[in-house]
């Protein structure tokens, strides 16, 4: 099946988009020092390479007729899980008291607040 040119380069853009974006989650996953910035990479650079993959899957369900709600479902729920996920895990992590490398408040951590 033959496309239209301009749906080709369009989920070839959004595909290039989504490599860079999830190259860009793989490596903060490998290069960030500690639990807290190495939560941040995968929670939004491949949040945002999951998307633009799905947003090209519907171009491509469009452009042969059908309406791709499967993948605007994956999409949305994707684009609400991960970051409830990222806040729980990090929720757990300070109450573990897990040590990071950044700079935090006293103040940040309820249980560490002076009365």
């Amino acid at each position: 099946m033959t496309f239209h040119p301009i749906v080709e380069w369009l989920v070839a853009a959004l595909l290039l988009v989504s490599a860079f974006f999830t190259l860009v989650g793989a490596i903060g996953m490998i290069r960030l020092p500690d639990f807290f910035m190495r939560l941040h990479a995968p929670t939004k650079a491949s949040t945002l390479g999951v998307g633009c993959i799905l947003v090209a899957s519907m171009v491509v369900a469009a452009a042969q007729g059908r309406a791709g709600f499967a993948e605007l479902l994956i999409t949305l729920f994707v684009f609400v899980t991960a970051p409830v996920s990222a806040n729980l895990l990090a929720q757990a992590a300070l109450h573990l008291r897990l040590p990071s490398q950044a700079l935090m408040p006293e103040d940040a951590v309820p249980e560490r607040r002076a009365p």
